[in-house]
């Protein structure tokens, strides 16, 4: 047990040492009670700071403290301050007695309950679910707040829905000058304008059948010496102006937000849905990047041009797949675009070989495909990844390569999309794991490079642990974000990567494209001014606003297969060991949904967790990552949100 005692002057300051070495974090807390300290530029410290329940300092999930390091040890701290309280609201369910109601909050995390007086009810009931406004931190006692809004009846499917969403305290509806001002800019009629007309090119968008927002179109055409790709990208920037209104509430949203019944987009719907939708037979703004490769798949030239351009056929991944694998037979119905489309998967193959030389770590991790039919059912198809999807993607990372490779070679202020190399004890245990399965991986830990990893996929992609693999390996990797500074990424093997190709839905993608715009338009020095300070700032905030997004809908998604699942429950399915715990293993399905068979349930043996191995041992039975087995579903814990399988 530490022990640690603090020298508090009178003046209410602390010891030099302390002082030298104290850093300001954000407290992310565990429901079991620890949390972690993320400090501010987290990027710069390889780890975050542990802080069990007792060093505190009564600070909770999401505030911001002051720390420092526990002597003698390099990852554990003590907060000494409470610099500003992180959870204005909080979502949960109301419990009654006869003094007063307390809010038991859905996120565990937040370790208090929130004391609410009979007089700040708000009209809300026991066992409502319930958002709480928190109007005090007392000391020693619960926080006190009152009820601002009553969402419905606990358990219910969309109350809950609706409560997860506003946990995350995400913005759900636009003010109202934002949308008119939206309106206002999206009437505007488009005109070329010294523009580049490419409104005659043949031109495709190829999405899936619910995308909401179309970003981006692609056109190819076959040259003496191979090909020319363009890659035509909404221009958002035309219509959002810096600091205007829109922006400033584009910036606060950071990206849009994904769930099966709705989108909390970024944009207001008259740009997102409207003028900056590449919408098929419509006349649009568009930045394009064309890239020219000769026979063999080598990029031999980029063009950046602004343009206008006209969408020949809105297609979607199924359709594409489709004529593709149909050959000529469908050459009648698409004369034009079928011949266009066997060109693609031919330079699509080309890329992918290209890429792979270069020894890109493509990680088969399955996605969920979470939506709603035409009766309003739950569907959680089987992952797939088509033909179609692969062409879309090595197009996309074409071009975003292109154009940061551009932006570095002016050293203009920009945001490029890093992916840092492995620490190396997560790469050890990936090669621990690696050696158990009896696979002879070769690699530095302390200096993981890309290839070596490439070459760990490609000699396990024919065994029956290939997709455990794939997970392992994704733990064992960093997590990609955004950073002022070009520091690589690791996982596609790119010196030089950003993200052009969404400004309809990420925040970076906008940024970026207006200093690609100055840089058109001579203009290097202007764009050096307006935003060297800003890009580290913007790196930090939209990093940060994308972790949220991929955690609401995550948990949104959770809900779903939940849901999904409890119309299932005593059928049997195929599943494979996802993970490994104490108290259970979890298991997924084919289309991805995931649940707990918990310890009890498990054949009765003497078990023992082993971590780094990612298995529970027995004496008869033995459960590792990986595994085969049969499982039935046994029930659906809303609480948790987490479904319950037994083996079979």
């Amino acid at each position: 047990m530490h022990k640690r005692k603090f020298s508090k002057h009178n003046h209410g300051g602390y010891s030099a040492r302390e002082r030298a070495e104290a850093f300001q974090a954000r407290v992310k807390a565990n429901p079991q009670g620890y949390a972690f300290l993320i400090p501010d530029g987290k990027a710069e410290r390889e780890n975050d700071f542990f802080v069990p329940k007792k060093r505190l300092g009564g600070a909770l999930d999401g505030d911001r403290v002051i720390a420092v390091p526990l002597k003698g040890t390099k990852d554990e701290a003590t907060v000494i301050k409470i610099i500003e309280r992180g959870r204005k609201l909080i979502v949960g369910r109301l419990v009654m007695n006869r003094r007063a109601g307390y809010v038991i909050p859905d996120d565990r995390a937040f370790d208090a309950d929130v004391f609410i007086p009979l007089d700040l009810l708000n009209g809300a009931r026991d066992g409502d679910k319930v958002v709480a406004e928190i109007l005090s931190y007392p000391k020693d006692r619960a926080p006190g707040g009152k009820i601002v809004e009553v969402l419905g009846e606990d358990g219910d499917f969309y109350t809950e829905e609706e409560a997860i969403i506003r946990s995350y305290n995400l913005r759900t509806d636009f003010p109202v000058y934002v949308e008119d001002t939206s309106q206002k800019v999206a009437e505007e009629t488009v005109v070329l304008k010294g523009r580049r007309d490419l409104r005659e090119l043949l031109t495709v968008t190829i999405d899936g059948v619910d995308t909401r927002d179309i970003d981006d179109a692609v056109s190819l055409e076959i040259t003496e010496s191979g090909y020319r790709l363009g890659v035509h990208i909404a221009d958002v920037s035309h219509y959002v102006k810096p600091n205007g209104c829109i922006d400033k509430e584009a910036y606060a949203r950071g990206t849009s937000v994904y769930f099966p019944d709705r989108v909390l987009p970024m944009l207001p719907k008259a740009l997102s849905n409207g003028a900056c939708s590449l919408n098929e037979g419509e006349n649009r703004y568009a930045l394009t990047c064309f890239m020219t490769f000769d026979q063999s798949g080598k990029k031999t030239g980029v063009e950046l041009c602004e343009s206008v351009i006209r969408s020949d056929k809105r297609m979607t991944y199924d359709e594409v797949t489709s004529i593709l694998e149909k050959g000529e037979a469908v050459d009648g119905e698409y004369p034009a675009i079928a011949p266009m489309l066997r060109d693609m998967q031919k330079l699509c193959l080309l890329l992918e070989e290209k890429r792979t030389g270069a020894g890109e770590v493509a990680l088969d991790v399955k996605e969920a495909h979470i939506y709603l039919d035409e009766e309003g059912e739950i569907v959680i198809p089987e992952y797939k990844r088509e033909i179609s999807h692969r062409i879309i993607e090595q197009f996309m990372v074409s071009a975003n390569e292109s154009v940061a490779e551009l932006a570095e070679s002016k050293k203009a202020p920009f945001l490029y999309r890093i992916h840092e190399k492995p620490a190396p004890e997560k790469a050890s245990i990936l090669y621990g794991f690696l050696r158990d399965l009896g696979v002879n991986a070769k690699g530095d830990i302390n200096d993981a490079r890309p290839a070596d990893y490439q070459k760990i996929l490609q000699a396990v992609a024919d065994k029956p642990y290939s997709s455990v693999v794939n997970k392992v390996m994704l733990r064992s990797m960093q997590k990609a974000r955004y950073s002022e500074d070009n520091k690589g990424h690791f996982g596609l093997a790119s010196a030089c990567y950003c993200h052009f190709t969404s400004p309809i839905r990420r925040y970076p993608d906008l940024f970026i494209h207006r200093v690609l715009k100055d840089i058109l338009h001579g203009e290097l020095d202007k764009t050096r001014a307006k935003y060297s300070a800003s890009a580290k700032v913007a790196a930090t905030d939209t990093s940060e606003r994308e972790r949220q997004a991929d955690a609401v809908e995550r948990d949104v998604d959770d809900l779903y297969k939940l849901a999904y699942m409890s119309e299932r429950l005593g059928e049997e399915f195929d599943a494979v060991i996802s993970g490994v715990i104490e108290s259970g293993i979890f298991a997924e399905l084919a289309n991805t949904v995931e649940g707990m068979i918990r310890f009890e349930n498990l054949p009765a043996d003497r078990y023992e967790y082993i971590p780094e191995k990612f298995a529970l041992k027995g004496t008869r039975h033995s459960f590792r990552i990986g595994d085969k087995i049969k499982i039935k579903v046994a029930g659906c814990d809303l609480g948790t949100r987490r479904v319950q399988f037994t083996l079979v």
